[in-house]
This record gives C-alpha cells, sequence and structure tokens, in this order.
C-alpha cells in the first residue's frame, strides 16, 4: 500500500488540511528511463480527479504520433488552435537535458575517433617512409628499367590505401559485430540515477559509419602522398651507388 497525499486539501480553522488516499500497488512497470520509473505511476483517472478536487477535468492530454520527428510541428499547431491559457510541450522540450548531453557525447566522440584516425595515418606514413628508406636499390632499379616518377608514386599510394582499407574494413566489421552483441545481450549495465538509462543503448546508422569509412580512407590517401612523393623523387643513379 501507498498514500498519496495532495495539497489540495480541505480548508479548516487551523489551515488547509492536505487529502490522503491510501492505494494498491498491483505492478510495476520498467520504461529503461530512470526520470519515469523513479517518479510515475499510474492511478485510476477518478481516483486522481478526487484527489486533486478535479472532477471531470485533467491536468493535460498527451498525443501519440505515427511519426516522433513531427511532435515539435504538431505541439506548435496544437498551441495555436487551442491559444492562452493553454500550451504544449514535446518530447524534445520535455527532455532537453538528455538530448544536450548526447550531442556532446557524440561531438566528443567523433573528435576522439578523428585522433585515432589521425594516430593510424601516421604510423601509415612512417610505414611507407620506411618501406622507402628499405628498397631504395628497388625503386632504383624499376626506374632505371623505365619506370615513371608516376608508376614508382602509384605504388606507395596503392600500398598505403590497401593497408587502410584492410584497417577500416576490419574496423568496421569488429564494431558492427561489438555493436550487434551489446543491442542484443545489454551487458554493458550504467547507473540510472546519472545516465537515466540502466543498459548502454545501441542504434547503428548507416550513414555516420560511410562517413567514418570515408574519412579513414581520405586520411589515409593523404598520409601516403609524401612518402610517395619521396620515393618518385629517388636518382636511380644514386641509388645504384650508394644504396
Amino acid at each position: 500500500m501507498v498514500s498519496v497525499i495532495s495539497t489540495r486539501g480541505m480548508i479548516s480553522p487551523v489551515g488547509v488540511i492536505p487529502s490522503m488516499k491510501r492505494f494498491k500497488v498491483v505492478g510495476q512497470f520498467e520504461s529503461g528511463i530512470y526520470d519515469y520509473d523513479g517518479s510515475i505511476a499510474y492511478i485510476h483517472m477518478a481516483d486522481v480527479q478526487k484527489i486533486l478536487k478535479m472532477e471531470g477535468a485533467v491536468t493535460g492530454i498527451e498525443v501519440r504520433l505515427k511519426d516522433a520527428y513531427k511532435a515539435k510541428a504538431v505541439a506548435a499547431k496544437i498551441e495555436k488552435e487551442l491559444g492562452y491559457p493553454y500550451w504544449a510541450r514535446d518530447w524534445t522540450q520535455m527532455n532537453q537535458t538528455l538530448f544536450s548531453a548526447l550531442k556532446l557525447e557524440k561531438t566528443v566522440m567523433f573528435i576522439i575517433l578523428t585522433l585515432i584516425v589521425l594516430v593510424a595515418a601516421f604510423n601509415i606514413a612512417s610505414t611507407l617512409i620506411m618501406v622507402v628508406m628499405e628498397k631504395t636499390r628497388d625503386i632504383a632499379i624499376l626506374k632505371a628499367m623505365g619506370a615513371s616518377n608516376g608508376q614508382v608514386r602509384k605504388i606507395f599510394v596503392l600500398k598505403g590505401l590497401m593497408i587502410g582499407a584492410v584497417g577500416t574494413f576490419v574496423g568496421e566489421f569488429l564494431g558492427y559485430g561489438l555493436c550487434f552483441l551489446l543491442k542484443r545481450y545489454e551487458f554493458i549495465e550504467l547507473p540510472a540515477d546519472i545516465y537515466y538509462l540502466s543498459t548502454l543503448p545501441v542504434e547503428v546508422d548507416f550513414l555516420d559509419t560511410l562517413i567514418i569509412a570515408v574519412a579513414s580512407m581520405v586520411i589515409c590517401y593523404l598520409a601516403t602522398l609524401y612518402p610517395a612523393h619521396q620515393a618518385s623523387k629517388l636518382n636511380p643513379v644514386d641509388a645504384l651507388r650508394y644504396g
């Protein structure tokens, strides 16, 4: 049993006496959102109207839409039609703090991923520079046999792109696999009183994944330009003489 107390009570010589009514708990629900689970209780409408002294009236009406992303436009239209003193709030306004935190988290995650890709790009560049230094004699032989600067440059660009493509493919594959496991088994639990959610939500966005893959390949391509240029400018005579 739980007791519900309303400040809209009876007026007496000693002041306002709050009205109180006891209810029997018949079940529990869990939405996965801490704010809802910790503050919302469902009671029969007639009982709520009675305890709030609002027989035949309600404090609000919830409208459910087929397309949740039209909520802001629908709320504005309802508010315009009803006018003062009625007002409408959509779900983005009611959860503004949560969405601001998620937006910040996404921005920080993008910065971290960019830094990781840049570090990987430097690794590719340093690897290709080492290859150029180790294969100086081979490059000189190719150029002596008639290979042009563009052909030599293309060899090292393709080598760098192959390294980047393999890394991107493996990363995407492992990322999709991890997201699938997280979404299915929900094995990462979060303190609901801090993060609003009890488990880590996972949603794979194809567009974000594609952008990350393309950006990774572009950065890998840029990382190959300097070592490829150094290889193409190698003098075959000096390389064979001192290599």
